[in-house]
């Protein structure tokens, strides 16, 4: 067989209903890896958990957790299962993370008010962007500061000068999604990603999976 992944994920569709098996391959056709969200240290499982479901929202696949000061919980009833359909990176050294996002070929845009920063609605996100946020407290340490490739921040008028960090990661999200699509940039995953995801979502969707992938791959060993 050419593709035991393939072989693999219509298998495990024979345990799901057709419904679910049309939406999961809609939804993989959307999903980006183009645009992923990078949360240092955030403290608060309920603005965590809220930025997930705001990323799966989006179709932004990839989140990376930096837990070099607070670990990273996840808030079920906020997140209503986001973190089940995304690819969760955890880290627990912010330079080291950055730094291999920038060897995958990323652009370290943090968000933060300072003298460099832009309105994000003006950025250009035609290169493949991780998005930063900071804690809720002090925003992005000195190593963000350091290794971001550009800064952006949500034009307000009034006289909050912040927005909660969950609300201000759906705006960026939104907002840099909409960048992408308007200059109709490829932002769909590669076929090989979209089966990596669509077999995560199934191992998660089926019960017994392990089971049942286990006596499948058995059968075409023995096939073979």
């Amino acid at each position: 067989m050419d593709n035991p992944s393939k072989e693999l994920i219509d298998y495990l569709f024979g345990f799901v209903t057709e419904a679910r098996k049309a939406l999961f391959l809609d939804k993989v056709q959307q999903r980006t890896e183009h645009l992923r969200v990078v949360l240092e240290n955030i403290y608060q499982t309920q603005n965590a958990s809220a930025v997930l479901r705001s990323a799966d929202a989006f179709g932004i696949q990839n989140i990376d957790v930096i837990e070099s000061r607070n670990r990273f919980n996840v808030h079920t009833d906020i997140s209503i299962g986001a973190d089940k359909w995304l690819d969760i990176h955890s880290h627990s050294n912010t330079k080291e993370c950055l730094s291999k996002l920038k060897k995958q070929g990323y652009q370290i845009v943090a968000t933060s008010l300072n003298e460099q920063s832009v309105n994000i609605d003006a950025f250009d996100f035609s290169k493949k962007t991780a998005l930063v946020f900071g804690t809720e407290l002090t925003g992005i340490t000195t190593c963000v500061k350091d290794m971001a490739d550009g800064f952006v921040k949500i034009p307000m008028v009034g006289f909050s000068e912040s927005f909660n960090i969950s609300v201000a990661a759906a705006l960026c999200m939104y907002i840099a999604k909409n960048n992408i699509s308007s200059k109709e940039i490829p932002f769909e995953l590669s076929e090989k990603r979209k089966h990596d995801v669509l077999l995560e979502w199934l191992r998660k969707s089926v019960k017994n999976s392990s089971l049942l992938e286990e006596n499948y791959l058995n059968s075409r060993s023995n096939y073979v």
